[in-house]
């Protein structure tokens, strides 16, 4: 019989922490997650008493030593961020203390402990910032020009999990997400706002207004569902020190995705409002990826199309409005 596997979730009350949570015990694992006793936990309350959640803080270094000297992870998915590109602007030194120095602090701690484990961290697409047109669909190689506090801080982590790479031989993978999306998506989000305004709408708790930022950026999406299924497979097929594209490499614009949204709502007649406090001091106006790297090395495709994780979306805010 073979021995039930740990993993070591940080983040794991988070959007992807919580599919990542899932997905790890339908494959019958042992789940541990890093959660400070302050973190909102509305995103595992449906798995709580599945999951092993404990004490630390990504800024503690002697709470990480501790709890990854007792746990021994076989893998790690390290999915904790500052992850709200506005909140950057407004708070850029707790973007990058959390980001970078939380992301040090854990790397610290594996190296300390001589642990061998793969460390799958999440990097960002937002790393590449202002992508020319003729850079489309965005390689790896691709320079990286980041707009915003949250994309430099991604861009700090993500070479900081080279040099361990390079400097203590950890068996770190770096993957750069491009958006993901579905059911747990942060309000905050476009596609999360746009589906949390129509749900209340339905219910007449606001006027049939949806209030909107910049609705002519260009995402590529996936489901989140797919992501982290995505992740896992980085930790096993995927080369220490190198990192990949995850993404569908299709594109999306922000003003087609909410009429799609708008689309499946039970409301006609919505009318669309610009809202001057979604904009951003500087906005990357089209991200689209190229996966291939990533697919030749784990047979990685998107399994759920995008209707369908909209529709999910939705659904998930019409049960909370």
């Amino acid at each position: 019989m073979s021995k039930v596997k740990n993993a070591l979730i940080t983040g794991i009350a988070g959007f992807a922490g919580s599919h990542m949570s899932e997905l790890l015990l339908d494959k019958g694992w042992k789940v541990y997650g890093i959660a400070r006793w302050r973190s909102k936990k509305e995103n595992i309350t449906h798995i709580e008493n599945k999951i092993n959640l404990v004490e630390a803080d990504l800024l503690d270094s002697h709470s990480l030593d501790n709890i990854t000297s007792e746990i021994k992870p076989d893998v790690i998915f390290h999915l904790a961020a500052q992850s709200y590109v506005p909140s950057s602007w407004i708070s850029p030194s707790v973007t990058l203390e959390i980001n970078v120095v939380g992301s040090s602090n854990l790397f610290e701690a594996v190296r300390k402990n001589k642990l061998n484990c793969p460390i799958q961290i999440a990097c960002s697409s937002e790393e590449y910032g202002l992508v020319k047109p003729d850079e489309v669909p965005v390689k790896e190689e691709n320079p990286l020009r980041p707009l915003s506090p949250y994309a430099v801080s991604k861009v700090a982590m993500d070479y900081l999990g080279y040099q361990y790479t390079q400097s203590y031989n950890l068996n770190i993978i770096r993957t750069r997400g491009f958006n993901h999306t579905g059911p747990r998506r942060g309000e905050v989000f476009a596609e999360s706002t746009f589906a949390k305004q129509i749900a209340e709408i339905e219910k007449g708790k606001k006027e049939a207004v949806i209030k909107v930022g910049n609705l002519e950026a260009q995402r590529d999406y996936t489901d989140v569902r797919d992501m982290v299924r995505a992740y896992l497979l980085a930790t096993e097929k995927c080369e220490a020190g190198e990192v990949y594209n995850i993404c569908s490499g299709k594109a999306w614009k922000i003003k087609d995705v909410l009429k799609l949204l708008m689309d499946m709502s039970k409301v006609a007649n919505i009318k669309i409002q610009e809202d001057p406090t979604r904009m951003r001091p500087s906005d990357v106006p089209i991200l689209i990826g190229d996966n291939s790297k990533f697919v030749k090395m784990t047979g990685w495709k998107p399994q759920i199309p995008f209707e369908k994780t909209m529709e999910d979306l939705l659904n998930y805010w019409r049960e909370r409005v």
